[in-house]
């Protein structure tokens, strides 16, 4: 049975963001002073007390203000947001649909605005636990601020400070008490699901890659390069196997990297990166590979996660029956490193081939997880250094006495060496390749680890 999910929902700048970070533990949701940072919604896991529940973080609700000649006008949200103000209300009221109990954020400093009355009518309508969570009461002066709230007519009001942690303790034991279902059993079950991340440059189309695949608007796609900023997850089950699929910001060069919020979209889309078991690198057919498609690719090889290439908007280029096997060797040639990684052309607009993108990416997962047993290993090994000797200008010759898979995921081959010098980095990829021969491996890196065997007639 899936957690319980609690929402936090209001209008823009009041604060939802720090106070998800504040009660999942953590600095995962992007937070600045600049309203409509928030595009996307956002989910982490929250413990209290040994109860288990979802978080999830929306954009803000607030979508018009009223002028004084009684005509509306957008809200005063981020240059940079305000085209996509449906979309944000869209994701917000998905994660209401969502919740089994909603936080509704109001900012004590403010008061009670028409915006906030609006967003009460809503929630008004939902049969659903609401608590409203008065923010920014940084001191006791600011704690009768919060009662004025009681006047919009929802849950229990509490006074809170997501900067300094002041009243969440209350927050949370009123959280817990609202859930519908609790139960240990319910709770404790692990996420074993497959994590699997997309990653890319901007506007690459990595979230219409996502809606695609899901079958459902649930994440904003706009043609604009940087709307997604937050690394979302999103839990479906596929062919009986539960999956995490994480969109993640699109990764600029870090010359072009914006201070501030896309700063730290960015770190946070390398943090998917080492968080996943499958990392979907998107390429943009209509680019070719770009420097920044190798070095985001060197991140994933970096962090020995496992890697499919899929080549989005094939669908938007001229082809002829040559045009795949040049894009092949143009990847083989610029991601030499990621030569056991498997490539598809995909359509993430028209869905051409979509299907095969989850059923590889599964695939490559299975063989993260493969054992070669030692006895079989040695021999690749032993084959291997018969084949083609180390070649070495030291006086003694390199001597792989053992080899052995120590792990999976990723697998890991430690060699026992009488020098660990005499193993040049060509001669490992080179008994890589040669395990591979046998093993493929498919889309997962190997880390080849090193020890030297003490001599034992010098120990005596």
């Amino acid at each position: 049975m899936r957690k319980p999910l609690v929402a936090l929902v209001g209008r823009p700048n009041v604060g939802k963001s720090s106070l998800f970070n504040r009660l999942v533990g953590m600095r995962k949701a992007v937070v600045s002073d600049v309203p409509g940072t928030t595009r996307d919604r956002i989910i982490d896991e929250a413990d209290w007390n040994g109860v288990v529940f979802d978080v999830v973080d929306t954009g803000g609700l607030e979508v018009y203000q009223p002028k004084a000649d009684g005509t509306q006008a957008i809200s005063p949200l981020e240059e940079g947001s305000r085209q996509f103000v449906a979309e944000i209300r869209s994701q917000a009221l998905l994660g209401i649909e969502e919740a089994d109990v909603i936080v509704f954020v109001v900012d004590t400093l403010a008061g009670v605005t028409a915006a906030d009355e609006e967003i009460a009518t809503t929630l008004q309508r939902t049969d659903k636990p609401v608590l409203i969570a008065a923010n920014k009461a940084d001191h006791v002066g600011r704690f009768d601020h919060a009662f004025e709230f009681y006047g919009l007519g929802l849950g229990e009001v509490f006074a809170v400070s997501a900067l300094h942690g002041t009243g969440t303790g209350d927050l949370l034991d009123a959280i817990v008490a609202a859930l519908p279902f609790h139960t240990e059993e319910d709770l404790d079950a692990e996420d074993d699901s497959i994590k699997i991340a997309i990653v890319g440059r901007p506007n690459v189309g990595k979230s219409s890659l996502l809606n695609k695949l899901l079958g459902e608007e649930r994440a904003i796609v706009s043609p604009v390069a940087g709307t997604t900023r937050d690394a979302i997850d999103t839990r479906i089950t596929w062919n009986e196997m539960p999956i995490t699929l994480i969109d993640t910001a699109g990764i600029r060069r870090r010359g072009r990297i914006e201070p501030g919020i896309e700063k730290y979209s960015v770190l946070r889309a390398h943090k998917a990166i080492e968080r996943a078991d499958v990392v979907l690198l998107l390429l943009d057919a209509t680019e070719g590979v770009t420097q920044q498609d190798a070095h985001i690719a060197g991140m994933i090889n970096d962090a020995f996660r496992s890697v499919v290439i899929v080549v989005n908007k094939w669908d938007a280029i001229e082809k002829d029956t040559h045009t795949m096997t040049a894009f092949r060797e143009a990847i083989a040639r610029d991601l030499a490193f990621l030569s056991y990684a498997p490539v598809l052309f995909v359509s993430a607009l028209s869905g051409q081939r979509i299907h095969s993108v989850l059923e590889t990416a599964l695939q490559v997962q299975e063989e993260r997880l493969v054992r070669i047993p030692t006895g079989e290993l040695n021999r690749i090994i032993r084959e291997a250094l018969l084949r083609h000797a180390p070649q070495t200008k030291q006086p003694r010759p390199l001597k792989i006495f053992v080899a052995q898979q120590v792990r999976v995921d990723p697998p890991t081959i430690l060699l026992h060496v009488n020098d660990r010098d005499l193993l040049h980095f060509t001669y490992e990829r080179y008994l890589e390749n040669q395990i591979r021969r046998v093993y493929s491996f498919t889309g997962t890196p190997i880390r080849i680890s090193v020890r030297e065997r003490k001599d034992r007639r010098k120990a005596r």
